[in-house]
């Protein structure tokens, strides 16, 4: 290879935790190993940041570094010639606990020259190090700015299962067809479950309730909300260690109580993998630690990487931040139960000090809107979900002595109005209308009057409620339509009540792109939400076949930003665009 081909530049792929980022890469090694495609590579070193976050504190080369993970390269100066095509695989950066200082690290060349790992992985990014060689880092979105944009050549995206992948994955998981139907036209009926399920591991644990909760008849009371289908887990996850391990003497309340911790303490840094050091904090003992991973193998698991040292994790992020709300909630009704090496210095600390279910739930909702990156959203989900009765009568199936707290969730409702009309950006919306759904205020494409065969969509506006009704077609699960003007307060309203455009549309997310025709008249948009359409049009969830822009004429700025776009992006599906 040329010395003077320019280096091709990092690979970053994005995709939230248990979409199948890890299982990508090792299909892609898989496939080259087995000499089926990616011929063009002669070496890949796949390098997790689970195992490079045990090597922190070491000084090393990068020939010893090959040497040490990959024993069988005899001579690790050889693979790093210009002569061979080497590609190194990063997975997992949100995982990664180095400081990776691109402005101050110091530079390097040298492939022997002996500097900390921190120091090494900059220099490959930059490269400075092997600057032919190719890199491939997989990430969660919110760690993704950790690698600063001019280093990065591409970023693609996993996004899961698209909606007829869903109904195929349940055809399949389950043995009983006929209990398969029933959970896809439940999910059909109940869009917060359903938007989730494009992430591999969520049906599974959807899959996994249903299958377990079901009958001899074929009865199963399908779970609605978040929480209820994780406390069913939970409980079905317990009782299979409890069956397996008579003569385990630990309660259950202990148990979930460590783990509970464990995870609480480390949501708020991001941590989705952790040490003994880590567990010992949280009162738990390597041996402790096997054990669970034992006896509860989908839900807390054990694992000896390539450093052979040992590493635990919860089975998804999701599973993680369901104990640690659970673990809060513990902690609320019964404060006795709280351990008095509790760290009190956290941000998160502050859900353990209020006195009312009220205090919890208001600095929960602002503790999750202070997220930029979102991590406490499902969390807070999960934490009002759990202050429900019915919720907390399924815990003491599991938790006979828990208390119940069940109060008037009034207040909270009313406070996550008060939000929604003062947060205008997209994300932060969308998560607390999903927040009423989990204390039954149905509020996100939920209701379907079956004697009408409409679908009722409810959207919170400044200053006010307002419900829309779409006609319903039962057989595609699609709305009819959607018109903007319809959402736009007139100008004989209070102006600071008013909603751009703009602002109207990234709320009204889920109803644009799960309609089959759009219609937007005269209402001039700004180029994110240009862009923003485009991308609905060309994503493999879109509904939509028919968008409608009306302007002041045919040259409508926006119409031709939109269609250009969209036209142009090698997925886009066959739709219609009218003046």
């Amino acid at each position: 290879m040329s010395k003077k081909v320019k280096p091709i530049g990092i690979v970053l792929t994005k995709g939230v935790a248990g979409i199948g980022k890890t299982v990508s890469v090792q299909k892609f090694i898989l496939d080259w190993a087995e000499g089926t495609s990616n011929q063009d590579v002669d070496f890949i070193f796949p390098l997790p940041f689970r195992e490079l976050n045990l090597m922190k504190d070491k000084t090393i080369s990068l020939v010893d570094l090959i040497r040490h993970f990959f024993s069988y390269v005899k001579d690790p100066r050889v693979v790093t010639s210009l002569e061979n095509r080497v590609m190194f695989i990063f997975d997992g950066l949100d995982e990664c606990r180095l400081p990776l200082d691109f402005r101050c690290n110091p530079e390097c060349s040298d492939v022997t020259e002996l500097v900390p790992v921190d120091v090494l992985l900059t220099n490959l990014i930059k490269g400075n190090l092997l600057p032919f060689a190719l890199l491939w880092i997989t990430t969660r979105p919110a760690a993704a700015n950790r690698i600063p944009p001019k280093f990065v050549y591409q970023v693609t995206e996993i996004r899961g299962f698209n909606d007829s992948q869903k109904e195929e994955y349940f055809l399949k998981k389950l043995c009983d067809e006929s209990l398969a139907s029933r959970i896809i036209a439940h999910l059909r009926s109940c869009r917060s479950l359903f938007i989730m399920c494009h992430i591999p591991v969520f049906s599974w644990i959807l899959a996994t309730v249903v299958e377990r909760t079901s009958d001899g008849s074929g009865s199963v009371k399908m779970p609605r909300t978040l929480t209820q289908m994780y406390t069913h887990f939970l409980i079905i996850q317990v009782r299979i260690r409890n069956t397996k391990y008579t003569e385990l003497e630990e309660r259950n309340e202990e148990m979930i109580f460590k783990l509970g911790k464990l995870a609480f303490q480390q949501l708020e840094i991001g941590n989705l993998i952790f040490y003994e050091g880590d567990l010992r904090q949280c009162g738990i003992d390597v041996t402790e630690a096997s054990v669970y991973s034992g006896v509860c193998t989908q839900i807390f698991r054990e694992e000896a990487g390539l450093y052979q040292g040992k590493v635990f994790s919860f089975v998804h992020l999701s599973i993680q931040e369901f104990l640690a709300a659970l673990y809060v909630f513990l902690c609320f009704i019964s404060r006795g139960r709280k351990m008095s090496d509790q760290q009190q210095t956290s941000e998160l600390s502050a859900l353990l000090r209020v006195a009312t279910l009220h205090d919890l739930h208001k600095t929960a909702v602002d503790l999750a809107l202070q997220s930029r990156n979102g991590h406490l959203d499902l969390f807070l989900r999960f934490l009002l979900g759990l202050s429900l009765e019915s919720n907390q009568s399924l815990l003491r199936q599991l938790l006979p002595q828990t208390k119940s707290r069940s109060q008037s969730s009034e207040q909270t409702v009313q406070l996550l109005k008060q939000e929604i009309r003062d947060h205008r950006e997209a994300d932060r919306s969308v998560n607390l209308f999903y927040c009423l759904n989990e204390l039954n205020q149905h509020a996100v494409v939920e209701h379907i009057e079956k004697s009408s065969g409409t679908l009722t969509i409810e959207m919170l506006l400044p200053g006010q409620w307002k419900t829309e009704k779409f006609k319903f077609k039962t057989s595609t699960e699609y709305l009819d339509g959607f018109d903007l003007q319809k959402y736009i307060q007139t100008p004989e309203m209070d102006q600071t009540d008013l909603l751009s455009p703009d602002d109207v549309l990234q709320k009204l997310t889920d109803v644009f792109t799960s309609s089959t025709s759009a219609e937007l008249e005269w209402c001039p948009l700004s180029g994110q939400s240009c862009s923003y359409m485009a991308s609905a049009l060309t994503s493999h969830s879109s509904s939509l076949t028919q968008l409608t822009l009306k302007g002041p004429d045919p040259s409508y700025s926006s119409s031709l930003t939109v269609s250009s776009s969209a036209g142009c992006h090698p997925d886009c599906k066959p739709w219609e665009l009218r003046y």
